[in-house]
């Protein structure tokens, strides 16, 4: 991780215009086809793990998943996390950083290792600053439209949120809120990552 100059990247005219926005936060809503992620997970891997991976592999074709206001300044980073909320043993939640491998199994493995230390410690595991970490919330019992999570100033980082699927006629639908800062993207890139991770869903070899 480290500070660079605004003025150098394309978000140049966005940093001006955002980075002392009172709400700089912008959230989209998209209806996915989880059909071969639900088909997949009862091979063995979870479905949230199945949905996390996607999203890391989608927002790491995209430059701006790289650029992060903090502050009064512009972060860059060389590596993405996708961080999940984990329900604890004893009770609560806990969040949990699962380092981005493009490798599925690897991927796999490192997210059930944590998430179960997490769950089990209800301690929080965070791999450090080098990563730009994706939130994610899963609210996997809840059949809900969509979510805007709260802007409490200190906590800019991307942010997609999703309930429970729902299954008509052997397909299986998801419909995932997706929050995001301005200086860090438009609209446009937004939804084009948007598109990307519907086509990694596609791909899954289910």
């Amino acid at each position: 991780m480290q500070e660079i100059n605004p003025e150098n990247t394309s978000r140049a005219e966005a940093f001006r215009l955002w980075t002392n926005a009172p709400m700089p936060m912008v959230t989209l809503f998209k209806t996915f086809n989880v059909t071969k992620a639900v088909r997949l997970s009862r091979r063995g891997y979870k479905f949230n793990m199945l949905l996390c991976w996607c999203i890391g592999r989608a927002a790491a074709q995209m430059r701006e998943f790289y650029l992060l206001p903090a502050g009064e300044k512009l972060m860059q980073f060389d590596r993405l996390a996708v961080n999940v909320i984990v329900a604890t043993h004893a009770g609560g939640i806990a969040p949990c950083d699962v380092p981005f491998s493009d490798d599925l199994a690897q991927f796999a493995r490192d997210y059930d290792k944590l998430t179960a230390r997490v769950a089990q410690t209800g301690q929080a595991h965070e791999p450090g600053g080098d990563y730009m970490v994706i939130g994610t919330s899963a609210l996997a019992s809840c059949e809900i439209d969509g979510a805007v999570n709260i802007y409490a100033g200190i906590y800019n980082n991307p942010f997609l949120i999703w309930g429970k699927y729902k299954k008509k006629l052997g397909k299986a639908a998801l419909r995932i809120s997706f929050q995001f800062h301005h200086v860090q993207m438009d609209g446009s890139h937004a939804a084009q990552f948007l598109q990307r991770l519907q086509r990694e869903l596609d791909a899954l070899k289910a």
